[in-house]
């Protein structure tokens, strides 16, 4: 009562929930939220990406890896050179006034010199030194690369320019001469005080060119103290991506498609109710879907199909169930009839005991056709080939007695050995040998071999018995003509089903148009000293 009540309450609760799926996909639920109620319904997740978008986005992360790694590696060498071409430019700079400097102090002392001698050459002095100076101004000008340069090379020049009407000046003045004759202009103290305007200009650019240089040397030092961190930056990134993308692939695409494949492997094996997950990127889903429709399918005409055979194999047992069962019921409807007027107490008591053989056989026949129809499961080991025969020659020994006929081992093979459920085999080949002596001539022969090749072993009986009145079908069950008195007609179909329990090869064929050679082909195991 309480299971009954539960169902429709557990229905009851899945309708609710696929109510509020259904809402949520009405409102524009995002894909997190759809994936949590399909989760909670037992549905499948739907795949997110395709495979393709997978390995564009994988493969543009890496693009601009490599994009990011080269942009840091040129951003790097076009630091050092613009680094370098800067310190070189300040550098010259500095070396270029330091000469201009240089050449005035020179030009103070040699042109103070050549008016005290009188020199004519004075005004030629006076030129060389003020082209050199100039040519270094020119210098100072090509080499500047920012304003404030500029304004301090025009300061030193204009500087230079008020230092050359002083000197002028100073020059006409016999007094600064005489000193000059003194050696006081010869002192560099003494032309600091001339050039003391000068001096203020050239030091002002001295002190920028000097600031800029120790700019420099500090973003070099920046640099230099950056890179240990920057430069394993891109190692990093890639070891990432190639993490982030290794377990994506297997999260998305490897594991689904093992899945699939053991999954498939199971379902060849007659599995056809296991499901996938439809899970992974798109094309793996719809492989996993069209697996799953694929099973679906298989299991319907499987079914179809046993149903098919198991309606064609009650049809043709039918036949030979009321074949095999009617002509008993009559013999011994017939046998009782005559009993009663019969007033022989010996003939009585023979049709009575025909009677009881009738039963007894009929009764053996059903159980042999119990144990044909119940599934043979073997329990496989390896056993010799010529042993297998050998136990079943020394169980029909009696029944051979009785017709006097000669079992020959012919050919036999020793050394050979077959992987078998030697009960089961020995059953089969039981029943064939019986209908070879059954078939035989009393005093005959029966020839028993064991031949080997390089793959298979080959059982083979023959009798001279004149050949078999019809060809024994392995699906069939229809009783042949037969002479026996005590067989159930079972043999030949149960040893078929022995031997395709085990897959082997049964075959009848005539021999010399005499009689009939039965062979059984199995598959040669290793020798039984090897595997032990």
């Amino acid at each position: 009562m309480a299971a009954g009540l539960a169902e429709p309450a557990r229905w009851r609760e899945r309708r609710h929930r696929v109510a509020r799926v259904l809402q949520h996909i009405a409102l524009g639920t995002d894909g997190r939220r759809y994936q949590r109620c399909a989760y909670n319904l037992g549905m499948p997740s739907p795949a997110t990406h395709s495979l393709r978008r997978a390995l564009l986005f994988y493969e543009l992360a890496f693009l601009a890896l490599v994009i990011v790694t080269g942009g840091m590696g040129g951003l790097w060498a076009y630091f050092w050179q613009q680094a370098s071409r800067e310190a070189l430019r300040l550098n010259e700079l500095t070396d270029a006034a330091q000469d201009i400097r240089a050449v005035l102090f020179q030009q103070i002392k040699d042109v103070a010199l050549a008016r005290l001698r009188h020199d004519p050459d004075l005004d030629e002095v006076h030129a060389h030194y003020y082209r050199r100076i100039q040519a270094g101004f020119n210098t100072l000008r090509r080499l500047s690369a920012a304003r404030p340069e500029d304004y301090a090379i025009q300061s030193m020049q204009e500087g230079y320019g008020r230092l050359q009407a002083d000197l002028q000046a100073a020059l006409k003045d016999s007094s600064v001469v005489n000193r000059i004759a003194g050696n006081e202009m010869l002192d560099p103290r003494a032309a600091g005080n001339l050039l003391s305007g000068f001096e203020q200009s050239y030091q002002s650019l001295r002190k920028l060119l000097d600031g800029r240089l120790a700019a420099q040397q500090a973003g070099i030092a920046r640099w230099n103290r950056s890179a240990p961190y920057l430069l394993p930056i891109p190692m990093l990134l890639a070891c990432c991506l190639l993490f982030f993308s290794r377990a994506s692939l297997r999260r998305n695409f490897v594991d689904p498609m093992r899945a699939i494949i053991l999954s498939t492997e199971r379902m060849s094996s007659g599995d056809l109710g296991l499901r996938l997950p439809v899970v992974g990127v798109t094309e793996v889903a719809q492989l996993a879907e069209s697996v799953n429709r694929l099973a679906i399918d298989l299991a319907a005409s499987r079914d179809a199909v046993v149903a098919s055979e198991r309606q064609a194999a009650l049809g043709a047992l039918v036949p030979v169930v009321a074949h095999n069962i009617r002509n008993p019921l009559a013999a011994i409807r017939a046998s009782a009839q005559v009993l009663e007027h019969l007033d022989d107490p010996q003939e009585a008591r023979e049709i009575a005991h025909s009677i009881v053989a009738t039963v007894d056989r009929l009764g053996r026949w059903v159980s042999a056709l119990v144990s044909y129809l119940h599934p043979l499961k073997p329990h496989l080991r390896p056993v010799a080939a010529t042993t297998l025969l050998a136990a079943v020659e020394q169980l029909i020994a009696p029944r051979c007695a009785e017709k006097a006929l000669s079992l020959v081992r012919a050919p036999w093979t020793e050394g050979v050995s077959v992987v078998v459920d030697s009960d089961l085999m020995e059953q089969a080949l039981y029943g064939l040998l019986g209908n070879a002596l059954e078939a035989s001539e009393v005093g005959s022969t029966v020839y028993l071999g064991v031949a080997a090749t390089p793959s298979n072993v080959v059982f083979s009986i023959t009798d001279s018995a004149g050949g078999l009145p019809f060809r024994p079908e392995s699906t069939g069950l229809e009783p042949g003509p037969t002479t026996k008195r005590f067989g159930t007609g079972l043999g030949i179909p149960v040893a078929f089903k022995v031997c395709q329990a085990h897959g082997w090869a049964l075959e009848f064929d005539a021999a010399h148009a005499l009689g009939t050679q039965v062979r059984i082909t199995a598959p040669r195991s290793a020798p039984l000293d090897e595997e032990s």
